[in-house]
C-alpha cells in the first residue's frame, strides 16, 4: 500500500496517543473465539432482568422518518432477550508474510441485513440470517481501501476512497482519486468517480464524509463533493493558495476544518457549507495556539482542539450561526475523547471526525475519562456535559475491571459499551438515560479467552464498535499474523445479537 509522503502535524499530531495506556486497555479486553449465550441474566449489583418486550429502547418520542439519501440516524428497538448469540464471525488468512506489519481493515458497516467489512483490497458483506455470517458479496477494488466512513444512508449506502494501482514500472506512488459508491444490502457498486487534479490524496491526509444527497471528499490540497444520485460532481476546490480543506464533518450537516499557513504556525477556521453548492454559509475562526482541531459533529456544531498541545484538551460547542456557545475543558489527562487515535502505528484512513471516545447528542456531550488504576483492577466513567453551558451533567460509572465505552445516540438514549475481564459477568451493551442515569441492558454476552491477538478485539482504539439494528459489532482496524502460528486465520471481526 503506497501511503505517499509524509503525515502533515495536523496528522503527525495525534500520533502521541498514549502507548502504555494502550497497553492497559489490551490487559482489559476481551480475548475472543466464541460466543457463548449467558446462562443467567444477572449481572452483578443485584439486578436480574426478566424477558423484554420488543419497544423502542429509549422514552423520548420515536424519530423521524428520514429521506433515503439522508445520513441515517436509526433508533434501537430492545431485543425480545438481552441474552447475546453469534450471528457473525469472520477470519482472514494468509498473513504470514505480515507478521510483523499489518494488514489492513478500514471499513465497517452494518444494516437490518448484512454486516460489511472493508480488508485490504477488498469489502465483503456477511448475511445475517444464519450462525457466524455466511457470505453474501464481495466487492474487489481496483486498489487498496484509503478513506471509509461510518454514516450510511437510511436506505443503506456508503462511499468509500480507494488508491488504484499505480501502473506498471512508475516510480511515484498511487494516489487516493477514486470514489466509490455501493448498496451495502445488494454489494452493488452505484457509481464511481475520479477526484479532480488529487495528485497529493494520500492515505494520510484523505478525509470523505456523506451527508444528505451529498459525498465530500478532502485532501488538503483540495476537495470535491458529488450527488449521491448519480456521482455527478456537485462542485470542487482544488486551486489552493494558503487556505486549504483539511477535511469535512457531515451527518446531519456539512463542516469544512481549513487550515490556513504552514505547520507550526497554522491557523484554522471552521464553515458550515450547502453541501450542494460548497458555499459558505458562516465562519468560526479558532482561536491562536491551537495546533489540533477534530470535528465529531456537524450538528450540532462541536469541535475538539488540542491548546498548545497535540492531544485534545478542550471541547468547543457553537450555535446553528456559528457562534461559540461554551467551552468545555477535559482537565488534562482526566477525559480521553480518543480523537485521531484510531491506529497505533499511524493515522490513516481519514481522521477529522474520529473521536471515538465520545457521542454528540443534541443538547450533551458525552466524554469517557481515562483509565484509572485500582489495586487490582482499572475503572473508568463517562460524564456528560451540556452542549449549552459546557457544565458537567451527570456521571455514568464502569466497575472494577469493566471499562465504559460511548457508543452513540439512539433517539435520545445513550449507547455504552461495558466489558468484562472476569469471564463470569457478561460484557453488555446498554441502553443510559442521560436525564436519569438509569441504565436498560440490551445485549449481555460472554467470549472466553482464546487466541493471542483477539484481545483487541473489543478495544475502541483498536477496533470499531457498531450497534445496528439490535446487534453489536466488533471489528478490528488491521490485522496482525501470529507469531506462533503465522499460518493461522486472523479473526477480523464478531457480531453478536439476541439469542431468540
Amino acid at each position: 500500500m503506497s501511503f505517499g509522503p509524509p503525515p502533515s502535524v495536523f496528522t503527525q499530531s495525534a500520533l502521541s496517543a498514549d502507548s502504555a495506556r494502550k497497553k492497559r486497555r489490551r490487559t482489559t479486553a476481551i480475548a475472543a473465539v466464541a460466543l457463548v449465550v449467558v446462562a443467567a441474566l444477572g449481572v452483578g449489583g443485584g439486578l436480574l432482568y426478566a424477558e423484554h418486550d420488543n419497544s423502542p429502547a429509549h422514552a423520548g418520542p420515536q424519530a423521524a422518518a428520514q429521506a433515503p439519501d439522508e445520513v441515517r440516524e436509526t433508533v434501537e428497538k430492545l431485543p425480545r432477550t438481552p441474552q447475546g448469540a453469534m450471528v457473525a464471525d469472520t477470519s482472514e488468512d494468509h498473513l504470514e508474510k505480515n507478521v510483523d506489519d499489518p494488514r489492513y481493515a478500514p471499513g465497517t458497516w452494518a444494516t437490518d441485513k448484512i454486516f460489511a467489512k472493508g480488508v485490504a483490497k477488498k469489502i465483503t458483506g456477511y448475511k445475517l440470517d444464519s450462525y457466524g455470517g455466511e457470505e453474501a458479496w464481495t466487492i474487489k477494488l481496483d486498489g487498496h481501501l484509503c478513506a471509509t466512513t461510518g454514516h450510511v444512508t437510511a436506505d443503506g449506502r456508503t462511499a468509500v476512497v480507494v488508491q488504484p494501482s499505480k501502473p506498471e514500472g512508475s516510480k511515484t506512488a498511487g494516489v487516493c482519486d477514486e470514489v466509490l459508491f455501493l448498496d451495502l444490502d445488494t454489494g452493488k457498486k452505484l457509481w464511481r468517480a475520479k477526484m479532480p487534479e488529487a495528485t497529493t490524496a494520500y492515505v494520510t491526509n484523505t478525509n470523505l464524509t456523506m451527508t444528505r444527497g451529498t459525498v465530500a471528499v478532502a485532501w488538503g490540497r483540495g476537495s470535491v463533493a458529488y450527488g449521491m444520485a448519480d456521482g455527478k460532481q456537485l462542485w470542487k476546490s482544488t486551486n489552493v493558495s494558503r487556505c486549504e480543506d483539511a477535511g469535512f464533518a457531515g451527518g446531519r450537516g456539512l463542516l469544512a476544518l481549513v487550515r490556513c499557513g504552514a505547520a507550526p504556525n497554522a491557523k484554522y477556521q471552521v464553515e458550515k457549507l450547502d453541501p450542494r453548492t460548497g458555499k459558505t454559509k458562516w465562519t468560526y475562526k479558532v482561536g491562536a495556539g491551537i495546533t489540533t482541531v477534530y470535528l465529531p459533529s456537524s450538528d450540532p456544531p462541536v469541535l475538539a482542539v488540542g491548546a498548545g498541545d497535540s492531544t485534545v484538551t478542550d471541547l468547543i460547542t457553537l450555535d446553528g450561526t456559528g457562534k461559540h456557545l461554551a467551552t468545555v475543558s477535559l482537565h488534562g489527562d482526566r477525559y480521553d475523547p480518543m480523537c485521531g487515535s484510531r491506529y497505533s502505528s499511524s493515522l490513516l484512513f481519514g481522521v477529522v471526525e474520529a473521536c471515538d471516545g465520545m457521542v454528540v447528542g443534541r443538547t450533551e456531550v458525552f466524554v469517557a475519562s481515562k483509565d484509572e488504576w485500582k489495586p487490582d483492577q482499572e475503572e473508568n466513567w463517562i460524564t456528560g456535559f451540556d452542549l449549552a453551558t459546557g457544565k458537567a451533567l451527570r456521571k455514568f460509572d464502569g466497575r472494577a475491571g469493566a471499562l465504559v465505552h460511548p457508543l452513540r445516540m439512539s433517539g435520545d438514549q445513550l449507547l455504552i459499551y461495558r466489558g468484562s475481564r472476569d469471564g463470569i459477568s457478561p460484557a453488555a451493551v446498554l441502553s443510559v438515560d442521560p436525564g436519569t442515569g438509569k441504565e436498560t441492558p440490551f445485549l449481555l454476552f460472554n467470549v472466553p479467552e482464546s487466541d493471542p491477538g483477539d484481545d483487541d478485539l473489543d478495544n475502541p482504539e483498536e477496533s470499531d464498535i457498531i450497534v445496528e439494528h439490535g446487534r453489536v459489532f466488533f471489528a478490528k482496524r488491521q490485522l496482525y499474523a501470529d507469531d506462533k502460528h503465522p499460518k493461522y486465520p486472523v479473526r477480523v471481526a464478531l457480531g453478536i445479537g439476541s439469542g431468540t
